[in-house]
């Protein structure tokens, strides 16, 4: 059975940081890419961060840029996403997902979902 299970959200003040983890199992991430979207209340799921199959190259949306890393350890089957110089904008709830190819930023290219875990950024 696929499942990925996200954890590791929370409150930070802005400025801060937090790691999000996405654990998976029921399928092999050498195979698949993993994203990391979130969804604010009343917008659209955006995507923040992909890390592909294989080379493990990194892709993110400008709003993260130089802010969020996504990184990998396949043999604990586990994606991370390192949230640094949080500002109020970055609230919301927090998904990983997986993709059977080498990456994408468009929700609608992934097969299996989180089932997400909240951020809120507020002093």
């Amino acid at each position: 059975q696929v499942q990925l299970v996200e954890s590791g959200g929370g409150l930070a003040q802005p400025g801060g940081s937090l790691r999000l983890s996405c654990k998976v199992s029921g399928f092999s991430m050498d195979y698949y890419a993993i994203g990391w979207f979130r969804q604010a209340p009343g917008k659209e799921r955006e995507g923040v961060s992909c890390i592909s199959q294989g080379d493990s190259r990194t892709y993110y949306a400008d709003s993260v840029k130089g802010r969020f890393t996504i990184s990998r350890d396949n043999a604990k089957n586990t994606v991370y996403l390192q949230m640094n110089s949080l500002k109020p904008e970055d609230t919301a709830v927090y998904y990983c997902a997986a993709l059977s190819g080498s990456w994408s930023l468009r929700a609608d290219d992934y097969h299996f979902w989180g089932q997400g875990t909240q951020v809120t950024v507020s002093s």
